[in-house]
């Protein structure tokens, strides 16, 4: 179980001193005078302006769920799931089908590809960060350093370098000497539009031979004088029929998942 969600745990990683402290304080003993004999309510509470008031334990809270309200976004956006999702949306576009696969078939898919991709960078932030931190060897900002290599490593080896000049050119920054030195809130936007750029790239490949068969369909149809005739209801057989004979989704998800492995 630890092996399949070590982004989520490292999240936790980064939580975790948000709730040591707040868990770790005691409540303020309050000392309350006994009632009287002639009172049946009890002490009146005693309101007290002008003193400082902790607000530690709220503000940790706070960042607490902000932090696991942005988890899927940040698994999101540092992971192969983006190209994954945009390539298929735009293979159903193409298609010219709407509502198949539904959308949550092509979630899922793209969520278990990118686990299989990401099984490496994953494992490696297994062996050398969660397992010795579980193990109580390293402390959590080694932990944390550790994590961040691989999976730096892995979005380098995805950006371009024109895209990453860019978010450094933006954030007046000169160049780094060694690619660990790169920061994530310049190396995530780069790694996400070089992921468009190229789920887009293969997007085009996918839509040319389907555009090929509608304008032939189309003018066929234009030919025969057949007007009335919806020249969707020719074509989405005839793609549907090359898709399935050029075994359309082994293609697609080998070209993927063999761009991210260098094979």
């Amino acid at each position: 179980m630890l092996r399949a969600c070590p982004v989520l745990l490292l999240i936790g990683l980064l939580s975790g001193p948000l709730l040591s402290p707040a868990l770790a304080q005691s409540a303020p003993t309050q000392q309350t005078t006994p009632p009287s004999s002639g009172s049946l309510l009890g002490p009146l509470p005693q309101i007290r302006l002008g003193e400082n008031e902790d607000f530690e334990l709220p503000l940790q809270l706070l960042l607490l769920l902000t932090i696991l309200s942005l988890a899927p976004a940040i698994i999101i956006l540092t992971t192969s799931f983006t190209r994954l999702v945009v390539v298929f949306s735009i293979l159903r576009t193409a298609l010219g089908l709407q509502q198949s696969p539904p959308t949550q078939v092509l979630i899922g898919l793209a969520l278990f590809l990118t686990l299989f991709i990401m099984h490496p960078v994953f494992d490696q932030i297994h062996k050398q960060a969660l397992r010795p931190y579980l193990d109580k060897q390293i402390t959590q900002k080694e932990a944390l350093e550790r994590a961040a290599a691989p999976l730096r490593t892995f979005m380098l080896r995805q950006t371009r370098e024109k895209d990453l000049m860019l978010f450094m050119d933006l954030a007046r920054i000169e160049a780094f000497d060694r690619p660990e030195d790169v920061p994530f809130y310049i190396l995530v936007p780069a790694f996400v539009i070089s992921e468009l750029r190229i789920a887009f790239q293969i997007g085009f490949m996918i839509f040319l031979p389907f555009l090929l068969v509608d304008l032939i369909v189309a003018s066929v149809l234009m030919s025969m004088g057949m007007m009335m005739l919806p020249p969707v209801m020719i074509s989405l057989p005839l793609k549907l029929l090359l898709f399935v004979l050029a075994d359309g989704w082994y293609l697609i998800v080998e070209s993927v998942v063999r761009g991210y492995l260098g094979t």
